[in-house]
């Protein structure tokens, strides 16, 4: 057998490997193919070729398990079990970039599925070596490492404490400082992920500079690096008033009011969130985004999208109001309130309008005036319809109920309060009468129009217990009254003087 025989035994050996990676690799582009190859072993056949002679054979059949690995948990769980991983890890440190790439995307790709499977790649050491591929004079492997590396961190505490450990914030932060606007995503959404699990997290992050970057790409044309700024943004302002502060004063506002134009909804979204997270700690904070426009530029941008978009926008205005008058009267006087009440009957979401009836008791519970301007969008009705629905979440009608109690309370406008004399429950009624049992001792023209509008009659109606509360209103509204007029709107009262017709005997002529 001559030399050229032999060596064509090798060469087709070669071909032949190279075809079966190529071949998986695209087979595993496709889910319904994914079963099959399962169960045809092909995990067992796919390690040893991750430490083939031939480079693009490596590559490839690192491409292939992390397609594999991505798709769900089973064949991840499978990578770990095959004692793959620490093969991947040493050929990390030692390889080319294409099977960098490739190597960082199988870690990430099983690492991504539970928080245990991410402890098995910082267990197999793989934290060192991708925090060493940050500094890879390669954008690729620096965004392949970046985003195995955030997908570990967001699991929980312990996973994103043991990356910052390994050293990856401060090459994190120049990472986003880097050309490549993928590069540029990647770490920003790693830095998210690192922040939002608690302050001291967060704080890490802070202390490597990172906020002063972020806060200068909010402007950046890419709308999936915009994404991912006001999301780490929000991750670090979300767990104190010193983390909050330290974002504001990067003078993030008013540039970050421009977001809630953008094309792109996700950036709405995002800068509503961020917005929502600085409001919700102080009244400072909240007159800060009033002063600098952000209340009508939300309740705006509540306007222009619909659904779980609008969700942060609602409760950032529930937020503001919550925390004074003069603060919930900006959001009244920015139009804020129709807004909230066409998200409370236009929004499907039960979760949605539980966020909106929230928020439109926090703006009505104040004063009298900022319960008028509630009431008189119609919106108690609405509240009272969806507490009453047998279909509302419990969340919505624990919600709605009270809503409606914190502007009941408040409201001294009567039309709004006198169709739940006829509609309200027990429960909510007494606080209904309570309202006019205030008002019709000292306004005149109000008690001539109860008597007029029926309101007085259907207060006679009402059956209460003898001592109760709901029992002294009623005593305080008949009171305003004279006691014959009180008697004629009583129940059986028609009754009584027919009897008295029929047994009043005329005087004789």
């Amino acid at each position: 057998m001559s030399q050229r025989q032999v060596l064509q035994v090798f060469e087709q050996y070669q071909k032949a490997r190279t075809q079966f990676v190529q071949m998986v690799a695209e087979l595993a582009t496709r889910p319904q193919n994914i079963e099959t190859l399962q169960n045809a072993g092909v995990m067992s056949l796919l390690r040893p070729l991750l430490l083939d002679v031939v480079p693009t054979i490596q590559q490839t059949a690192a491409l292939a398990l992390g397609r594999l690995a991505n798709y769900n948990d089973d064949l991840a769980e499978a990578v770990v079990k095959g004692d793959i991983l620490p093969q991947l890890v040493y050929s990390l440190a030692e390889q080319n970039r294409f099977y960098k790439k490739a190597a960082a995307f199988v870690l990430r790709a099983v690492g991504k599925h539970s928080p245990q499977l991410a402890q098995a790649i910082v267990d197999c050491g793989a934290l060192d070596t991708l925090v060493i591929c940050l500094e890879d004079f390669d954008p690729g492997v620096k965004e392949a490492a970046a985003w195995a590396l955030g997908y570990i961190a967001r699991h929980n505490t312990e996973l994103s404490q043991a990356v910052v450990d390994a050293g990856a914030i401060p090459l994190l932060v120049l990472c986003i400082q880097e050309p490549e606007i993928a590069l540029k995503r990647i770490a920003a959404s790693a830095l998210s992920d690192i922040s939002k699990h608690s302050p001291e997290l967060a704080q890490t992050v802070v202390d490597a500079g990172a906020i002063a970057h972020l806060a200068q790409m909010i402007l950046n044309p890419d709308a999936k690096l915009k994404r991912q700024v006001l999301s780490a943004l929000s991750q670090i302002a979300k767990h104190s008033v010193d983390l909050a502060e330290m974002v504001v004063e990067a003078e993030i506002f008013p540039v970050v009011l421009t977001c809630l134009k953008d094309k792109d909804e996700y950036v709405k979204k995002n800068a509503c969130t961020l917005i929502r997270e600085i409001a919700k700690h102080t009244p400072e904070l909240s007159q800060l985004i009033v002063n600098a426009g952000g209340v009508a530029a939300v309740t705006d941008c509540i306007g222009s999208c619909k659904g779980n978009i609008r969700l942060p926008g609602i409760m950032m205005l529930g937020y503001v109001a919550a925390h004074s008058e003069n603060l919930a009267m900006a959001v009244i006087i920015s139009k804020g309130v129709p807004q909230l009440s066409i998200c409370l009957s236009e929004e499907p979401e039960d979760h949605i309008k539980a966020a909106a009836a929230w928020a439109l008791g926090q703006l009505g519970r104040h004063t009298p005036e900022h319960a008028r301007a509630v009431a008189v969008t119609n919106t108690l009705p609405v509240l009272l319809s969806l507490y009453m629905s047998p279909e509302s979440s419990e969340d919505l009608q624990v919600k709605s109920k009270k809503a409606i109690k914190n502007i009941l309370q408040k409201c001294t406008y009567l039309p709004a309060l006198e169709p739940f004399l006829y509609d309200a429950p027990p429960n909510i009624l007494k606080h209904v009468v309570g309202q006019f049992s205030k008002v019709l001792p000292h306004d005149s023209k109000a008690r001539r129009l109860f008597v007029t509008s029926g309101g007085l009659k259907k207060v006679q109606e009402i059956k209460a217990e003898p001592g109760s509360l709901l029992q002294e209103y009623i005593n305080s509204i008949n009171n305003c009254y004279p006691e014959e007029i009180v008697r004629y709107y009583s129940p059986g009262y028609s009754d009584t003087l027919l009897q008295r017709v029929d047994s009043y005997q005329p005087l004789a002529n």
